[in-house]
């Protein structure tokens, strides 16, 4: 029988206990573990990304030695952009990743392009390419290739029920989507020990000839700018290393979890990257990768023998534990964006038994199935990964300003100066490199379509108008979908001098 305490803490994680005038108000709960955590990193970064760069940070550097070094390069500097975005998660705990770093640092305005681009336009598109690629995987084994290719109606239906299933699981448990991706990650790590142990067991016959370095780095490519491309090939493939600032308020203990969880999960997939691309080069030469695009697929045609079907399941199941990351992360973005009201009130709403934030997570599922009708988007939204470093860079600077401007906020992690210059610098080049090296209209396109955020900003949020028709439209949802308005508490760990103050994050337009 639950005793008048327990009963009484039940009522106070529902939110309706009117603590600090939320009456009528529903919380998001802790319940994401270090395990959690880790997964959710482990399993957002590795996707698709170590099954298909390596052919492309080859085809850019033009030598076995430099791609590692890519590799290893792209691990360093996302741990280092990590550590950033851990000092920033600790002293300022809430979720929607940058989205509360820029809004504190920043102001408002630079706060909504970002979600413009990141709720509009990022996380739906990412959902969307994962889910694909896990259909293309999944029904690939009922059409032979040498008989005909898999309609591309059947792969868009098979990716619309994906993103279907993943969204009723994370609608309605937070521990049931944490469940998924522990699992699944589970099993994409076990598909790249099996490449691991297959390269190091022809290492151990002798294969070694690509890897000598006196032969490795032969070829190099000269043009500096031409790194830039092949920095953003290694970095796909490690994106995701921000993905737990997106679920802080989920995460408990965050003040020691947030940061633990980021730099077990970037160390454990930079060791993995970098064995998995040295057992590419024990298989296959340079000249074999290039000529393939599934690179682990022809790896484990090469060394599994009959047994080279379950490299393509492998595959399915990180994609899909992907695709289940980047559904909750994004979900997150949009409920946080809501609730400081960039957008519609109803996405900043919480279902009041699930205690998840459903709203959020169907705009997110639903725009993500729109984006499947095109029959190629695929180059325009490598262009807004070109977006997504302007806005890495400003969140790494605003450790340097928060550090100016507010020396007296208490910050549970510290890193040095220097990672943040580092991150900046970087995300300068790989604004710079791409457009110099290859120059297109796609990364005009792409700066049009970010400012033309503002064009919304100034009418809807600066001066802050709402069609009358909106309050409808949130009543008919709200009972609809059973949800209510969401608050803010800081961390049970908290106390006043410990992190910043929530009446210190508020922002005057």
């Amino acid at each position: 029988m639950a005793t008048d305490v327990d009963s009484e803490q039940e009522h106070t994680n529902r939110g309706s206990n009117g603590i600090g005038g939320n009456e009528g108000k529903v919380q998001l709960l802790r319940q994401i573990t270090l395990l959690g955590g880790v997964s959710y990193v482990v399993g957002c970064m590795i996707g698709s990304g170590i099954f298909v760069s390596p052919t492309y940070v080859l085809q850019q550097t033009q030598s076995v030695g430099m791609s590692l070094i890519i590799w290893l390069i792209c691990g360093l500097l996302s741990a280092c952009g990590a550590l950033c975005y851990a000092e920033l998660g600790t002293m300022i705990p809430k979720s929607g990743g940058e989205y509360p770093y820029l809004y504190t640092t920043y102001g408002a305005p630079v706060a909504f392009l970002y979600s413009w681009i990141a709720v509009i336009i990022r996380g739906p598109s990412s959902l969307s390419i994962i889910t694909l690629t896990f259909s293309e995987y999944a029904i690939q084994p009922f059409y032979p290739e040498e008989q005909c290719d898999p309609p591309e109606v059947l792969i868009k239906m098979v990716a619309c029920v994906c993103i279907g299933l993943l969204t009723l699981v994370n609608c309605v448990s937070v521990k049931g989507a944490t469940n998924i991706q522990v699992v699944f990650t589970v099993a994409k790590l076990f598909a790249l020990v099996i490449i691991i142990v297959s390269g190091f067991v022809k290492l151990g016959q002798g294969n070694t000839q690509y890897l000598d370095p006196s032969v490795s780095f032969q070829g190099s490519a000269t043009n500096v700018f031409a790194y830039g491309i092949a920095f953003y090939q290694g970095f796909w493939a490690y994106e995701g290393w921000n993905q737990l600032n997106f679920m802080t308020e989920e995460l408990i203990n965050p003040y020691r979890n947030l940061p633990l969880g980021i730099m077990i999960g970037i160390s454990l997939v930079t060791v993995v990257y970098l064995l998995t691309n040295v057992a590419y080069f024990a298989v296959m030469s340079p000249e074999e990768m290039l000529a393939t695009s599934a690179v682990a697929i022809t790896f484990a045609n090469r060394t599994l023998g009959p047994m080279a079907w379950i490299m393509p399941f492998l595959v399915c199941c990180s994609t899909f534990g992907a695709a289940n990351g980047s559904l909750f992360a994004s979900g997150r973005i949009v409920y946080a964006v809501g609730r400081e009201g960039h957008t519609a009130q109803i996405l900043s709403m919480v279902h009041t038994s699930y205690i998840t934030p459903q709203p959020a997570i169907l705009f997110t599922a639903l725009l993500a199935i729109a984006m499947l009708i095109p029959n190629d988007f695929g180059t325009l939204v490598n262009y807004f990964s070109f977006t997504a470093w302007i806005f890495y860079g400003l969140t790494t600077t605003a450790v340097v300003i928060l550090r100016i401007r507010h020396p007296e906020w208490k910050r549970p992690v510290k890193v040095p100066l220097v990672l943040p210059i580092i991150v900046t610098v970087l995300a300068i080049y790989l604004l710079i490199a791409p457009i110099v090296d290859a120059p297109t209209f796609g990364y005009l396109y792409a700066g049009i379509i970010f400012l033309a955020g503002l064009l919304i900003y100034y009418p809807m949020i600066y001066r802050g108008y709402s069609p009358k028709f909106m309050d409808y439209v949130t009543s008919f949802f709200q009972q609809l979908l059973q949800v209510a308005p969401s608050y803010y508490s800081a961390p049970d760990e908290d106390d006043e001098n410990t992190a910043v103050k929530e009446e210190d994050l508020k922002i005057t337009d």
